[in-house]
């Protein structure tokens, strides 16, 4: 008959106090674990024979292991294992690891309060990461602004491309429009944004955030370096997202990310149990949250971002990756300032704003206004009408009366001034000039003219006809003039100095 635990526990103290068995004795002959009746023998009160200690090749070691413990206690057990493997350890690292956790030092827990605030007193915010987005060859961080209000648990959840101190404020100002008020303290971590320096409990604010503060009338508070309690509600906020929200999502495009987030926050965050009582769910206790809000100013906070730029040659300005044009009249200008938001790019000059483009979150894209390119179009035709008839101008001034004439007539210049050019470079600045001499005096009108008496003079001459010469582009060959010496004056040369 199977015996209960009862019984075998009165039979361990009987025969170990009446019979004096060892307790190896009693576990064999009762068929139980020696640790079940050194344990009986302790509950009874009984005295248990200390075991002799096993000797282990760790022993001569241990004083070592102790004293570096001691000076270095996050030590990893791995590197301990090679500096006693070094003095001459023989055993294994497994067995090694399992004696370190014994030795090892055991930090002390702080036990922690659960924080409880008041209605309307408080919010805690903190940026998520959330990897990245592909827009077109672009690949920008996604990040989460979250705010969550630390009395009724409601959570604002916005995503931007990267973490920026324009998006930060933007962040804000769509949160308080959220909960339609603005809590009395805002609790953040060590954010850039917000802290500048800190030194202990000395902290230097960011100048802009502190401006946000005083347009919205509420106090920034900093949590304590390492304490991670005291802004513990938006930590688990954050986890609740990742969870529940962003786990196993398709990302698509940023405006429907955020559009599915506010559904969200509606359908879902907002109708869960507020853990302080889960009678009650967050959306009620909200509604009683709200009233302690402090209002909105009647405007809100201006997050734009504002950046100088100078414009080279040609008429763009870059701006986060991507190039967008203005009126070309602005190029070789430094004094403009580009005024960005999430939707919208504009380049102003002082107060007036001289171009207005759609924000493109893609790179090395070039944002164009078609206005802005046809007149940069005009303007190349019109300089490149009058660059020409500079030229001819200075190699041949008896153009002028001839062009003149022309215009007087409603002739299309532009193609007559191209064929001269034409002559020019054929026959050259003299022969040109000496012909449309000739042309104006006979108050003809039309470049074959100008050409029929080009030829007459050649062949007069008995000159080889113009080879056409491709001239390069550079100015400083095309409109180069040479206006050769007339060679008569050599002929009146005195030959007298033959005779000397």
């Amino acid at each position: 008959m199977k015996r209960t635990a009862a019984e075998i526990e009165a039979e361990v103290v009987r025969l170990y106090h009446a019979e004096q068995w060892k307790v190896g004795t009693i576990a064999t002959q009762l068929r139980v674990h020696h640790c079940v009746v050194r344990r009986v023998l302790r509950e009874n009160g009984l005295p248990i024979p200390k075991l002799a200690p096993r000797p282990s090749g760790v022993d001569p070691y241990l004083a070592f292991i102790h004293q570096t413990l001691e000076r270095y206690p996050t030590l990893p057990a791995s590197r301990l294992f090679g500096m006693v493997k070094q003095r001459g350890y023989p055993g294994q690292e497994s067995h090694f690891r399992g004696i370190v956790r014994l030795l090892r030092p055991k930090p002390a827990h702080e036990a922690f309060l659960r924080l409880a605030t008041l209605p309307g007193e408080q919010a805690q915010v903190d940026w998520a990461h959330f990897g990245t987005m592909t827009l077109g060859r672009a690949k920008r961080p996604l990040l989460a602004f979250v705010m969550v209000l630390s009395h009724s648990r409601r959570i604002f959840l916005r995503f931007f491309f990267g973490a920026r101190m324009p998006v930060f404020l933007r962040g804000h100002v769509e949160a308080f429009e959220y909960f339609g008020g603005v809590p009395r303290h805002c609790l953040y971590d060590n954010l850039k944004s917000v802290v500048t320096q800190r030194v202990g409990d000395a902290i230097r604010f960011n100048e802009t955030m502190l401006e946000l503060a005083r347009h919205y009338r509420f106090g920034p508070r900093v949590a304590a370096p390492c304490r991670g309690n005291e802004k513990g509600r938006v930590e688990r906020a954050i986890r609740y997202i990742r969870g529940s929200f962003f786990a196993g999502r398709e990302r698509t495009t940023l405006d429907t990310l955020n559009a599915e987030a506010r559904q969200w926050c509606a359908e879902i965050s907002d109708q869960r149990r507020w853990p302080d009582d889960h009678d009650r769910l967050v959306l009620e206790v909200f509604a009683d949250e709200r009233a302690h809000l402090l209002s909105l100013p009647n405007n809100p906070f201006v997050c734009e971002e504002q950046l100088p730029v100078a414009i080279g040659k040609t008429p763009y300005v870059r701006f986060d990756l991507n190039d967008y044009s203005v009126p070309h009249q602005n190029v070789r200008r430094d004094d403009l300032i580009v005024v960005a938001d999430l939707e919208h790019v504009r380049v102003c000059r002082g107060i007036e704003v001289i171009a207005s483009h759609e924000r493109s979150w893609d790179k090395g894209q070039r944002i164009e206004n078609p206005q802005h390119i046809k007149d940069l179009v005009a303007y190349k035709r019109n300089a490149h009408k009058h660059h020409g008839l500079g030229r001819l101008h200075h190699a041949a001034p008896a153009s002028s009366d001839f062009i003149g004439r022309a215009a007087e007539r409603g002739l299309n210049l532009g193609s007559i001034t191209a064929r001269l050019l034409t002559l020019l470079d054929e026959y050259g600045a003299n022969e040109l000039d000496a012909a449309l001499v000739e042309i104006n005096k006979r108050e003809l009108v039309g470049v074959p003219a100008v050409r029929t008496v080009l030829e007459q003079r050649r062949h007069a001459k008995g000159r080889p006809a113009p080879l056409a010469v491709t001239l390069p582009d550079d100015p400083r060959i095309r409109e180069l003039v040479v206006r050769p010496h007339d060679l008569a004056t050599y002929d009146n040369l005195d030959d007298g100095d033959d005779d000397a």
